[in-house]
C-alpha cells in the first residue's frame, strides 16, 4: 500500500522553521505581502449620504495639486498621485510615509455623475465629492429624418 508523502506535513512551514531553527518564513514576508506596481496608502475613507459621496484620501507632501489626477467611470473612482518628501540638508534614515507614484481603484456602492465631481485639497487630505448617478427612465422620442 502506497502512502501519501506529503501527508506526514500537514504545515510544511512549521518543518521549515523547525529545519532552520527560527522563523524563517518572517525574513521573506516583504516579498510576499501585496506586492503589486503600487503600494497600499493607509489612509482612504468613505462617506455616504443619501445620493452622495465623500472620499477622503491621505495623501502628505504632494508639491503641488497637479501631482494628483482623478478619474470616474460610472461605479469606479480611479487616483493617481506623485508623493515626494524632500528636506534640504537632510538624508532620509527611516522611512514610514510613503513616498513615490500612488495609484488606487476604488470601487463605489453606486453609479456616479461624471460632470458632477468636486475635489479639493488641503493640509494632506484629498476630498473628492461625487454625487449619485440617477438614470433617466423615461420614454425618449427619436426624431427621424427623412432622407432625400
Amino acid at each position: 500500500m502506497k502512502t501519501n508523502p506529503f501527508g506526514s506535513f500537514p504545515d510544511w512551514t512549521k518543518q521549515w522553521e523547525h529545519f532552520f531553527n527560527h522563523d524563517f518564513w518572517g525574513n521573506f514576508q516583504p516579498f510576499f505581502q501585496n506586492n503589486k506596481k503600487t503600494p497600499s496608502i493607509s489612509g482612504v475613507n468613505i462617506y455616504k449620504k443619501d445620493n452622495e459621496l465623500l472620499i477622503v484620501v491621505c495623501l502628505p507632501g504632494l508639491e503641488s495639486i497637479d501631482h494628483v489626477e482623478l478619474y470616474t467611470y460610472y461605479k469606479t473612482l480611479e487616483i493617481k498621485a506623485t508623493i515626494n518628501l524632500q528636506f534640504k540638508g537632510f538624508e532620509l534614515v527611516e522611512e514610514g510615509i510613503f513616498q513615490g507614484t500612488w495609484e488606487k481603484t476604488i470601487p463605489l456602492p453606486f453609479a456616479v455623475k461624471e460632470e458632477r465631481v468636486e475635489a479639493t485639497y488641503h493640509h494632506g487630505l484629498l476630498m473628492i465629492h461625487l454625487h449619485r448617478l440617477i438614470p433617466d427612465n423615461r420614454k425618449k422620442r427619436i426624431e427621424i429624418k427623412k432622407l432625400e
